[in-house]
């Protein structure tokens, strides 16, 4: 039997004082599961750049997205 893929995860933007080239304000960010940046209080998220990198899960909101929404953004990543 195959392995489900986890459904995506995404974050909003509610602080990027320490990174503003990085992370823009207000902006969803789709997430990567690390559970060891979690324990640390970090998330792992696909930022300006293309890649992805450490932020403090304190920057960001989980949000639920509708499958309409999601979908356009699965496409963009």
């Amino acid at each position: 039997m195959a392995k489900k893929k986890p459904p995506p995860i995404y974050l909003l933007c509610v602080n990027n004082e320490a990174y503003p080239a990085s992370l823009e304000l207000r902006k969803v960010y789709r997430a990567i599961p690390d559970p060891a940046a979690s324990a640390r209080s970090f998330v792992r998220v696909i930022d300006e750049s293309g890649e992805d990198y450490l932020y403090p899960a304190d920057y960001f909101v989980a949000i639920d997205l509708p499958h309409a929404a999601a979908s356009v953004f699965g496409e963009a990543s």
